[in-house]
């Protein structure tokens, strides 16, 4: 099994292509990169890599825009960018990352120099559709250890509705370590409270209260969306509270963890919010949501769309209900706000299973995202 390496995500802001944008997503990089603590070389190659990258954007694509955002582990901190261009794309990814190679206008480093310079780089294009990429940069003592250049297996993107600047749409994911205790409860279930085989139901959903199958003491991924009702500031206070109660609950299961959120959104404006347990090891998917958040478990020749219950947590929410599905090898689960449509095809983006979760998630932003919400979405792949 993949080692489940998650990082934790503060997205900074989002340059729309204009003429500024290169120097302006440039001196951005450069600051982000030194307050957390990168030396100046490194915070050189993280402007200079940022600058072609938001040059190449301003100059050839349609439409675009690119995030810049801080990513952390427990004991250190990097910088990614995102880039989403909605055309002309690239017949050729190989020859654009080749030596040498740099379209007319920019630094002259060329994308294979950016990907060179980046510990972790990917690159999807489509033609006629666009491209996303995504680089992430670190002190180089990280890459003495050998999970310093490992994606994380799951990661997402926000983006605000057009005219504001905080976003109320969030997402988090964390690693249950993984016990011989039940997820519902905490308690170790009993050999008479474990179903046989010939009693566990078939259906794809599983009453809430009852175990569906005795949990897996490997570890987990557990991982949730919210969407803030609304938009702007008290959406994002709301989104915020979400991924706050999330952390900090003890809760493994899907049902535990959406009541302690529950309880946190109280006082906001309260939101939809799904939550999903990745178990690689039993080969399962758990999952509930309230609200419309949208969820996707994708495999390479199926997609299978995951019901949430209507309600708005924080203010109603009824009984839950949990549901459950296989894990599909080389598939990827997503899950995304409203402010994506539901009406993306994951075969008109060819190759998109095969990519990290940054850049699929881009790639279904692009895609299926609209300008008139607040648009989130997750990506979980690569852990089983």
């Amino acid at each position: 099994m993949t080692s489940l390496r998650v990082l934790d995500c503060e997205d900074i802001a989002w340059f729309r292509a204009d003429p500024e944008m290169p120097s302006a997503a440039r001196g951005a990089a450069a600051t982000l990169a030194r307050r957390i603590g990168l030396e100046g070389h490194r915070a050189s190659e993280v402007a200079l890599a940022v600058t072609e990258a938001a040059t190449n954007l301003q100059r050839h694509a349609t439409d675009g825009a690119l995030l810049l955002r801080v990513l952390r582990t427990p004991d250190r901190a990097g910088v990614e960018f995102v880039t989403v261009d909605t055309g002309p794309g690239m017949a050729d990814v190989e020859a654009a990352l080749a030596d040498g190679t740099s379209t007319a206008g920019t630094l002259g480093i060329g994308l294979g120099a950016v990907a060179r310079l980046a510990d972790v780089f990917d690159i999807h294009s489509v033609p006629g559709r666009g491209t996303v990429i995504a680089a992430q940069f670190w002190a180089r003592e990280a890459l003495a250890e050998p999970a310093g250049r490992e994606p994380s297996v799951a990661s997402g993107l926000t983006r605000p509705i057009s005219g504001e600047t905080t976003c109320g749409d969030a997402w988090a994911v964390r690693v249950d370590p993984g016990t011989d205790h039940d997820p519902r409860s905490g308690a170790v279930p009993s050999a008479s409270s474990v179903p046989s085989a010939s009693s566990v139901p078939s259906a794809s959903s599983v009453p809430s209260g009852s175990v569906p199958s005795a949990s897996s003491p490997e570890p987990a991924i557990l991982v949730m969306l919210c969407d803030g009702l609304g938009h702007g500031p008290m959406a994002a206070l709301a989104g915020e509270a979400a991924v706050t109660a999330f952390r900090r609950s003890t809760a493994r299961h899907p049902e535990g963890l959406l009541r302690d959120i529950h309880t946190a959104l109280r006082g906001t404006r309260g939101g939809a919010v799904a939550v999903a347990r990745v178990e690689p090891s039993a080969q399962r998917l758990l999952y509930c949501g309230i609200g419309n958040v949208s969820g996707v478990l994708l495999g390479p020749d199926s997609r299978n769309g995951l019901l949430s219950a209507p309600g708005i947590v924080g203010q109603q929410m009824r009984s839950l209900r949990t549901f459950e599905l296989p894990l599909k090898p080389g598939g990827a689960l997503v899950m995304h706000s409203d402010g994506l449509t539901e009406r993306w095809k994951a075969d008109e983006v060819p190759g998109l299973l095969r990519h990290t979760p940054a850049v699929m998630a881009g790639q279904l932003l692009r895609e299926a995202g609209v300008r008139r919400d607040d648009a989130g979405i997750v990506v979980v792949k690569g852990a089983w």
